[in-house]
């Protein structure tokens, strides 16, 4: 799977979506291997946009398309700077439950000083999540940019989640926690899309 994360600061969430909305109507269509996105924009303005393709070759293969660039062009308006933009190869998908039934999604961003690790322990996490935190209906992770990463948790709702985000984690999830918390560098920022637009073929 390859997915793009594009983000920036907007002045108008109702213009994104529409633009958005757009994208879905009338050039999705013809991209080829196309997966989904997740899209929102937060309270502080900040839009955070994640497309999933099948391959690498296939998100190519749709931006070089005329039709996404002059949707690209208008989209790109929409922004008060320079939109920045992570692509990558190295995602892990985990949905127990559909999260397209998600009410609220949080995107997180960080770095780690040992990426390899951080997966490790991210796929040997022993919790059973859905008995644990059933207010989680899945996770995309993805590491870019060398030490970066990006992850979205998909919630049924914010006030399941920050009600989830007070329950006393298991022993073991906090031993990993700890270490996780040891390989993270700087502070990981927080994007609440309160209102996500989450879109799929057909």
């Amino acid at each position: 799977m390859f997915v793009q994360v594009i983000q920036g600061h907007v002045s108008d969430a109702a213009g994104v979506r529409a633009q958005l909305d757009k994208w879905v109507a009338e050039v999705a269509p013809g991209a080829a291997g196309w997966l989904g996105s997740t899209s929102g924009v937060t309270d502080a303005g900040q839009a955070v946009v994640l497309a999933r393709f099948e391959s690498k070759e296939a998100a190519q293969q749709n931006a070089d398309r005329p039709e996404q660039t002059a949707w690209w062009n208008e989209m790109a308006a929409l922004f008060t700077d320079e939109p920045v933009f992570h692509d990558s190869t190295s995602v892990e998908v985990d949905t127990p439950v559909d999260p397209s039934r998600a009410g609220f999604v949080q995107v997180m961003q960080g770095r780690s000083s040992d990426p390899d690790r951080a997966r490790e322990l991210m796929a040997n996490d022993p919790t059973d999540w859905r008995a644990f935190r059933p207010d989680i209906l899945g996770t995309l992770s993805i590491g870019h940019d060398g030490d970066a990463w990006t992850m979205a948790i998909y919630f049924t709702s914010e006030e399941a989640a920050r009600e989830g985000e007070q329950k006393e984690p298991p022993p073991e999830m906090q031993e990993m926690m700890q270490e996780m918390e040891a390989l993270t560098i700087g502070e990981p920022a927080f994007f609440d899309l309160k209102d996500p637009w989450l879109n799929a073929p057909g």
